[in-house]
């Protein structure tokens, strides 16, 4: 058994899980000893600017310094660290590396988007057992990128496309009063970009395919535990939760529609996802809307989504076994 511990690195938040990994014949186990997450908005900007913030470097650096004295205490016995979209966009992020490098001691990995897509379905893939039907497509939806991988035991079709829930956010919400809901016209103007993007995505990624649609990361777990009626993050009850597309509209509209300070005030809603968690809401439910529109024109029901608390931190930590 070796004790591992992974960092995920992206554009709105920094990650850690310090785990146990056994291996047998039944494949590879992760026995959880601590999960974190601080929201940093390393990403802050970068779209604009392609530099990192001063000030959003340093949050991140305190992240950094607080989870190596986690790793330590718990004794992990190898470490990666994986930053992503942000840090592939930023030109002065070696300053950034070169800090997370001189406090972890080891090497951050700026990974491109078909290893975070790898990651993020060997992770999604590890947590879900066997009853769900193939070929899935796993969707990770950040703050910078979104992952779309489609695949059964391994990875198939992948692509990283450069639309998250930080970046829709600056392109089209900056200038919003969230406390009154997201206008309209900004909407439309959102929607319209993503599902350009999107018209990219499926020459790479063939969703006429899919079989079972499954989404990780925050944007989709926050959206479940609205849906689920949450009153408190449950990850036990995220984890799995298999949605009917009404539940997942009806969540959409409420993050969309819904005062930032209503969100804010939500128990499962992490303290700085609230001003972002509707981008992230639009370009879930326009994939959700894409994939299902494919299913059907092949004859396939896709009438229900599923949830996974599992994604590319699992994956990061699975790697290191």
């Amino acid at each position: 058994m070796n004790r591992v511990a992974g960092i995920d690195c992206g554009t709105n938040s920094i990650r850690l899980l310090v785990a146990d990994v056994e291996r047998d014949e039944n494949g590879v186990r992760l026995t959880d000893l601590t999960r974190q997450m601080r929201i940093v908005r390393l990403g802050q900007g970068v779209d604009k600017t392609g530099r990192f913030d001063p000030a959003a470097i340093d949050r991140t650096i305190d992240a950094v310094v607080e989870y190596e004295r986690m790793i330590s205490r718990l004794g992990a016995s190898k470490v990666r660290f994986v930053a992503t979209s942000a840090s592939r966009d930023a030109s002065n992020r070696d300053e950034f590396i070169d800090a997370v490098r001189s406090i972890l001691g080891i090497d951050p990995e700026v990974v491109e988007g078909t290893l975070e897509a790898a990651l993020s379905f060997s992770g999604a893939v590890s947590g879900l057992g066997a009853g769900v039907e193939s070929p899935m497509l796993v969707v990770d939806i950040g703050g910078g990128s979104t992952e779309l991988v489609l695949g059964d035991t391994e990875v198939r079709q992948a692509i990283s496309v450069d639309m998250g829930a930080v970046r829709v956010t600056e392109k089209f919400f900056a200038d919003c009063d969230q406390e009154a809901g997201i206008p309209l016209a900004d909407q439309e103007r959102a929607i319209e970009w993503i599902d350009e993007q999107l018209d990219g995505a499926q020459k790479v990624v063939d969703l006429e395919r899919v079989k079972t649609l499954v989404g990780v990361a925050g944007t989709v777990t926050t959206l479940t535990a609205q849906a689920l009626g949450l009153a408190t993050y449950q990850p036990e009850l995220i984890h799995g939760a298999s949605l009917s597309l009404d539940q997942i509209d009806q969540a959409v509209r409420f993050m969309v529609d819904q005062p930032s300070k209503v969100k804010a005030a939500l128990g499962f809603m992490p303290e700085g996802r609230e001003d972002v968690i509707a981008a992230g809401a639009l370009i879930w439910s326009r994939i959700v809307k894409r994939v299902v529109a494919r299913a059907t024109e092949q004859g396939t029901v896709i009438d229900r989504v599923v949830t996974s608390e599992h994604d590319i931190l699992d994956g990061i930590a699975l790697s290191l076994a």
